[in-house]
């Protein structure tokens, strides 16, 4: 069965600015700009006056279901470059101390003497995103404006940690996302 209308609508903040054409998107904020495009999805976007509308007219069950894809995309967009996203890592380890090597440009993270092996670990960060310790012991914080880019960094190092040949229940050395959030408090 199809539904004859579904839309909804997301608001702009004031300190928000957004450019739509032809289902592409331009968010740009006081942290920077975004920018995504929604052509492979048929859906009508238009801005009217501080709000963002996402419609689709006689739309099946599955393509009602983008509306609410794209105006949540929309929605972390706005997220992203008013306050930012991070993630903060830790490092697990029983035996060997894993070390961490960042740049201090914090565009990639060097991940070595994990479970003892001489194997160094290389991962580039996303444009975007970037890498820094807290100050903490074994901590780092990987943060930027896009949550996608943010969570695919975060899971990457996650990866790149994974034990193989041993039994995972008793070998959970590794670096694990302890916390997620935003980079700046929302007052």
């Amino acid at each position: 069965m199809k539904v004859i209308k579904t839309s909804i609508s997301v608001p702009i903040p004031e300190d928000v600015k957004i450019n739509v054409t032809a289902r592409k998107i331009k968010v740009s904020g006081k942290r920077g700009m975004l920018q995504r495009d929604f052509h492979h999805i048929a859906v009508d976007i238009r801005k009217v006056g501080k709000t963002i509308v996402v419609d689709k007219y006689f739309g099946t069950k599955k393509e009602i279901a983008a509306v609410k894809t794209v105006s949540s995309h929309i929605r972390n967009m706005i997220t992203g470059v008013r306050l930012g996203y991070k993630k903060k890592m830790k490092s697990v380890y029983a035996h060997f101390p894993i070390n961490l090597i960042i740049p201090k440009t914090g565009e990639s993270v060097q991940i070595e003497n994990f479970i003892g092996t001489r194997r160094k670990r290389f991962i580039k960060m996303h444009p975007g995103v970037t890498v820094k310790p807290t100050g903490l012991k074994d901590e780092v914080v990987v943060e930027g404006n896009d949550i996608e880019l943010v969570g695919k960094c975060a899971a990457l190092i996650n990866q790149s940690t994974k034990v193989r040949n041993k039994d995972i229940r008793k070998f959970l050395d590794g670096i694990y996302v302890s916390e997620s959030g935003h980079i700046e408090e929302e007052l």
